[in-house]
Formats: C-alpha cells, structure tokens, sequence
C-alpha cells in the first residue's frame, strides 16, 4: 500500500448538503498538485440528518475516504480526535465541513511545514461567521492565549490547520473526555505560523455551536490545561478581603466622628450580596474542577466509534476508545 503523505480529518455534523463539496475540492487539489497519498476522514459526530448515509456512500467507492461513525453526539474536538486516531499520513490537516475552508489552498500550509514549523494555520482577517460565532471564537482565542501565556501579538488561529505527525502523536496520548485543540497544540508546540486566507461563506445551513455548546467549549478551556481560573478566584477574594477591610475602617472612623450618623442596613445587605455571589461563582468553578477530576477517573470515553465506512470493506462494528 503506498505511503499516505497527508491525513484530512472532517467532523461532519448536519453537512448532508456540503460534505461532498468539500470531499471532491480537495480530491481536484491534491490530484492537480500530481499526488494520491492522501486520505479524507470524515467523522459522523452523531449528526441527526443523514450525512451519514452520503459518507457511506462515498466511502464505498472512493478509495480515498474512511467514514467514522461516532454512537451519539460528542462534540467537535471529540469528534477530531476521533478522526487523528485512525490519520496514518505524515501530515494532518484538519477543516470544516461547510465549505468555508479555503482547501485549495491547503499546500501552503503544508509547504510551511516542509520550511521547518510544526503547525501552520489559516489566518482569516474577516470571518464569515453570525456575531455569536464571531465572538466565541475571539473569546476562546483569548482564553487560550490568557491560560497558556501565548503572547497578545500571536495571530489568531482557526479550525483550518496542518501539523506534522509528530504533534499529531502528542496530542492522541490525552485520553480524557474534555479535549480542547487548540490547547493540546500550544502544549505541545509553539513553533507555529498564520498564513492569511480568505474566509469564505457557507455553502448552506448556520452554524452547530449553539450558545450551550460554546460554554461547554470555554469550560473545557478554562478546566483542562491551566489553574489559572482558581489563581485568579484567590486574587480576586484578596482584593475583596483589602477592600472589606479598609470599608470597615471607614466606618468605624466615621462614626467617631459622626456619631448621629444611623446603620445604613441597605449597604450592609448589598455588600453582602456582592461578596456572597463571588463566593458561590468561585465555589461552582472549584466543583468544576472537581466533577471533571471524578469523571476523567471513571474513565468516561472520549469517544465511542459505532462504525466504519471504507471502500476495502463492509460497514463493521466499531469499538470503544
């Protein structure tokens, strides 16, 4: 079997109308650059319409792509790292679903791998994105940035991405069900370079990041890789503590030398309020941590494969990893 050269991993979920599109860009632009080392995973990250059913199909008679079929719903880092499982190439490039990736644009990144970096991405100065979307990403970004000391002038980065085999390994030893990417990279690595692509509209649909799963995305960042959230919940008691404290003096000063002055119940019972509400913020962030510790050594799965789609073989049950 000849070497594959590069590994393409797709998290499908409810791109029944754009997966092909995306399949078939990148077929025309790795065999225009004259090469057939390559292969196109594409995860079902239990997407309710039946994009399943076109990967199968697909799978079936094209020798380039592998169908995974993941049992529920795990989420899109899940799902990738499902797909860098099974990549065998010496690079991995991973990319939406949608459309949006400028694929025929993918041997720039690749190229910047062959000068020496480890990750390249693609660079977008104007996403094509709902203002939601827009700012989750930004906010994940800077939460990345913040919780990993990458410094504010890094570009930002996106979910098109190349990276040598290497990290790939790395990032596949993390077997907890919280994986965040961009995290598992910047741990690995910070040789890395932004390339400026163009962002392009979606071929159909809106976007799977509902306002739930992008908190369920932050959570992830903040409890995964930094316990710089609980650093930052102490220094903000310590301040409230000062605060507290210099409060009271002022009081107490006051009434001295204002003894007619009446107990104001109404400051008492705000600052009572406001100090009351940051403990039960931090107390829930500490259970955070703690309910993700509990679940990490029960071992809940990462991922659970249901089946695999390829051309060599029948659709076959899939096991638990």
């Amino acid at each position: 079997m000849e070497e594959i050269k590069v590994s393409f991993v797709i998290p499908c979920y409810r791109s029944e109308n754009t997966v092909l599109s995306v399949v078939e860009e990148i077929e025309e632009t790795m065999c225009g650059h004259g090469t057939d080392a390559f292969e196109i995973i594409l995860v079902n990250d239990g997407s309710p319409d039946g994009v399943w059913q076109v990967i199968c199909r697909r799978a079936r008679e094209d020798g380039h792509v592998t169908g995974v079929n993941l049992a529920k719903n795990f989420g899109q880092h899940c799902a990738l790292m499902a797909g860098y499982h099974r990549a065998r190439g010496s690079y991995i490039v991973s990319l939406d679903d949608d459309g949006q990736t400028p694929t025929d644009r993918v041997f720039e990144l690749l190229e910047a791998l062959d000068r020496g970096y480890d990750v390249a991405f693609a660079s977008y100065e104007e996403q094509h994105r709902n203002w939601m979307r827009r700012w989750g990403s930004d906010f994940a970004q800077r939460m990345t940035h913040y919780m990993l000391d990458v410094t504010e002038d890094f570009p930002k980065g996106s979910s098109f991405f190349a990276m040598k085999r290497f990290i790939r390994d790395e990032i596949i030893r993390y077997e907890h069900p919280y994986p965040y990417i961009a995290g598992l990279l910047f741990r690995a690595t910070r040789n890395m370079t932004m390339i400026p692509m163009h962002h392009r509209n979606r071929l159909s649909g809106g976007s799977g990041y509902s306002l739930k799963k992008l908190f369920s995305l932050w959570m992830n960042g903040f409890t995964a890789f930094s316990v710089k959230p609980l650093e930052l919940g102490a220094l903000i008691g310590f301040l409230f503590a000062v605060f507290g404290f210099l409060f009271a003096l002022f009081v107490i000063i006051r009434k001295i030398l204002q003894p007619e002055i009446q107990a104001g119940w109404s400051s008492t019972l705000s600052a009572i309020m406001i100090v009351g509400g940051i403990i039960m913020i931090l107390l829930g962030l500490i259970g955070e941590y703690v309910g993700r510790i509990y679940i990490c050594l029960n071992k809940s799965p990462q991922f659970v494969v249901k089946e695999i789609a390829e051309k060599t073989q029948e659709v076959q049950d899939g096991t638990i990893l």
